[in-house]
């Protein structure tokens, strides 16, 4: 006979089988590497398919734009007496026909070929605006995934803090049973466990908030656990400077500039005639011969003045526009470029002199106050500064490395990870 199952026991089972459900869902989880974010991002982003269908149309668009109109199915009624014997007779007067016929407009060359000039440079756009938004997404994705792996870098830290404190408090205690110390100093130890408390606090909001960051691009992958690191990029100002030109923003501008030509063409090309062929078949009355008539048309631009000279100059300045809007996007991006560098130059700077200079001294300041204290010549208070000035500093150097991480991927990401005409 088995015995019944305390209360107690039944709920360390339920715990254990959910430990064991949470654990297996973890294991089952892939990490979230750097690499695979940028994938996802890439994959999952609705902007880049809206962008891709945007270029399939315009991909549609190319053949079309060199075909001939449609022909055109003529039907009429010639010569009908509306007054006389033989009003509204159709058979009975030799001019009167019905007519059927057909009539296939010509465009001129120029024009045709101006047309699909046109729409190879609106894919040509298309194409562009992909990269364009699968640089943005490349490079935000991956800010996104820095920040958070930098804030649950600097969470890692809280565990040894708490372990340190232990210590403190332990020794704190050990000192006044020793007779030594005084009662107040047993509170120090618990207000630094609160701090602690209070800094974990602020850094789980911020991987809250990374998280949330990071869900924009991966979506529920978001939440998977982080794995590696981010690369270490190569930042070099004059390879950067030489793919200046090459920066998605400038490669639209280009493409715009090719269709706003071949807007020039298509409009000079409406200066030229465009011609119509028409073929028609006639009936008449019985006691009548049929007949047949072909016809041509010519357009005779005779007012260019007026009509095509102003769309040819608008046209003109359009790409005047462009070319101008060109240069200032240029100069745009250069400047963005040197102010990043001196960031990442400062950030170097920053936390090289962090690491050998700002976090030996705060190491040192710990051993000279726990010393002092530990030999009855100092204080408590200034052990407990000191060991707050410490844990700044090492968060400090975390901050910094994330910060330098995402100056160089934004700078990785807008002038070196591009490859002209790549599509996701």
């Amino acid at each position: 006979m088995h015995s019944p199952i305390s209360p107690a026991g039944r709920f360390g089972r339920a715990a254990a089988l959910a430990l064991l459900a949470g654990c297996a869902g973890l294991a089952g989880a892939e990490p979230l590497s750097f690499a695979r974010t940028l994938e996802l991002a890439v994959s999952e982003t609705p902007a880049l398919r809206a962008d891709a269908a945007q270029l399939d149309a315009a991909r549609h668009g190319v053949l079309p734009a060199g075909q001939l109109p449609d022909p055109k199915l003529v039907l009429g009624l010639d010569n009908l007496p509306i007054n006389g014997p033989d009003r509204y007779r159709v058979g009975e007067d030799f001019m009167t026909m019905r007519r059927v016929g057909l009539m296939q407009e010509f465009p001129n060359r120029a024009k045709r070929q101006a047309r699909v000039a046109v729409a190879q440079g609106e894919a040509a756009v298309a194409a562009a605006q992909i990269a364009i938004t699968r640089q943005q997404v490349r490079q935000q994705a991956a800010l996104a995934w820095i920040a958070r792996h930098t804030v649950e870098r600097q969470l890692a830290r809280i565990d040894a803090l708490r372990a340190e404190n232990r210590l403190l408090d332990a020794g704190v205690r050990a000192r006044i049973a020793g007779g030594g110390g005084t009662a107040a100093d047993a509170v120090a130890p618990r207000q630094e466990a609160a701090a602690i408390d209070a800094l974990q606090d602020r850094l789980e909001a911020r991987r809250e908030q990374a998280i949330a960051g990071l869900a924009r691009w991966v979506g529920e992958s978001a939440r998977e656990p982080l794995a590696g690191a981010a690369p270490d990029w190569s930042i070099d100002r004059d390879a950067l400077l030489r793919r200046l030109h090459a920066h998605p923003e400038v490669a639209m501008l280009d493409a715009r500039e090719s269709m706003a030509q071949a807007a020039i063409a298509q409009a000079q090309a409406a200066k030229k005639s465009d011609w119509a062929l028409a073929l028609a078949y006639q009936q008449r009355g019985r006691q009548f011969s049929d007949m047949a008539t072909l016809e041509l048309t010519f357009d005779l631009p005779l007012f260019t003045a007026r009509r095509q000279d102003p769309t040819i100059a608008a046209r003109r300045a359009q790409r005047d526009a462009l070319d101008a809007q060109r240069e200032a996007t240029l100069r745009e991006h250069a400047a963005e470029l040197d102010a990043d560098l001196a960031e990442y130059r400062r950030l170097d700077k920053a936390l090289a002199r962090q690491n050998r200079v700002l976090l030996p001294l705060a190491a040192e300041k710990i051993a000279l106050a726990s010393a002092a204290w530990r030999g009855g010549r100092g204080s408590l208070a200034d052990l407990v500064a000191a060991r707050r000035e410490r844990i700044a500093a090492e968060l400090e150097v975390i901050a910094l490395e994330g910060k330098r991480q995402q100056v160089a991927a934004r700078l990785h990401y807008a002038y070196t990870d591009t490859v002209p005409g790549e599509l996701p």
